[in-house]
């Protein structure tokens, strides 16, 4: 059953993204475009949360040459990170970052997913993409919440749960923040990243982003598949694209 669903996201992908590059129009802003997106414009991205992996990632992006505003409670905490990177990154508070960003990327304890969607839900949902790179941890978030998760079909049905509206890609959620920057744009063939979600076209921003950083993303399914991209699953850890694809197949 897992394997016939796989095939079967990959055959309507392919139809897709054909469909979408004839229209060639994206939702919900009418100044970013497929054409622009395929051939890797800058987009403003608004990164909430700027710990390692948010400071790691947006680090990619900016050198991609994609304008960044990293987010914090206290902004100020962040100016050695921003000062370091050039005139593409700057620091604000969640809500400033949110309101710059055509992308909007999610970096924290799944603890604070909640409070995010209160407050910012309506917002998020005008964005192109939300890309979902948080994880319920248990011994950081509480057996409860992760139990939670659980109950709602793990990570990616969860998040859309919380952030009601919003165009959520599940990507970046199992390579530390170590290795993102040994990994992007390594010689020879790309890292691949497993990715799941449900919008046609926040699922292309995020692959052309992705790309965009020197990886390879691997569209493994829908939001529902979110809850295997995470650390400690078969599709945890450092993968070929050819080895997601194997290992996405396996899964049910």
């Amino acid at each position: 059953m897992a394997r016939d669903a796989f095939a079967g996201h990959e055959r309507r992908r392919v139809l897709r993204l054909a469909g979408m590059l004839a229209v060639l129009a994206v939702a919900p802003r009418p100044n970013i475009t497929v054409a622009q997106t395929a051939a890797g414009s800058p987009l403003k991205i608004g990164m909430i949360g700027a710990g390692r992996q948010g400071g790691a990632l947006g680090t990619l992006f900016v050198k991609a040459g994609h304008p960044v505003m990293f987010s914090s409670r206290h902004p100020d905490t962040l100016k050695g990170l921003v000062g370091g990177l050039g005139p593409l990154a700057q620091a604000g508070s969640v809500e400033q970052a949110i309101a710059f960003g055509d992308v909007v990327a999610i970096l924290v304890p799944y603890t604070a997913m909640e409070g995010i969607g209160k407050a910012h839900a309506s917002a998020l949902a005008t964005k192109v993409l939300v890309m979902d790179v948080s994880n319920p941890i248990a011994r950081r978030d509480g057996e409860d919440l992760v139990k939670w998760v659980g109950d709602r079909g793990g990570a990616g049905l969860a998040t859309a749960k919380l952030l009601p509206g919003a165009r959520i890609v599940r990507a970046f959620n199992a390579i530390g923040s170590r290795r993102l920057a040994e990994l992007a744009n390594r010689p020879g063939e790309p890292v691949g990243v497993p990715i799941a979600g449900d919008d046609p076209k926040a699922i292309t921003v995020a692959e052309t982003l992705i790309r965009g950083i020197g990886f390879e993303p691997v569209l493994v399914g829908g939001l529902a598949m979110g809850k295997y991209l995470v650390p400690g699953t078969p599709l945890g850890g450092e993968h070929t694209p050819a080895q997601i694809r194997q290992i996405a197949r396996s899964l049910n």
